[in-house]
C-alpha cells in the first residue's frame, strides 16, 4: 500500500462525492476536513488494519 491513498467518497452533508488524500504512513488518525462542495466541516476516521494491507475510513457531519 503506498504512504497516500487517494479515496473517493461521499459527503456526509451535501450527499455529493467528494476525493480525499489520505496519509496511510500516519496510522490511525482523526481529524476534520471541509467539503470540496458545501464547504461544511467532516470529521474524518481513518483506521489501518495490523499488516498495513487494508484501510477503512469513517466520514461524519462535525455535530454526529
Amino acid at each position: 500500500m503506498q504512504a497516500l491513498e487517494e479515496a473517493n467518497l461521499v459527503c456526509p452533508h451535501c450527499g455529493e462525492p467528494i476525493t480525499l488524500l489520505l496519509d496511510l504512513s500516519g496510522g490511525a488518525q482523526s481529524y476534520t476536513e471541509d467539503c470540496q462542495v458545501c464547504c461544511q466541516p467532516i470529521h474524518v476516521s481513518l483506521w489501518i488494519d495490523d499488516e498495513g494491507d487494508d484501510y477503512h475510513v469513517d466520514l461524519r457531519r462535525e455535530q454526529d
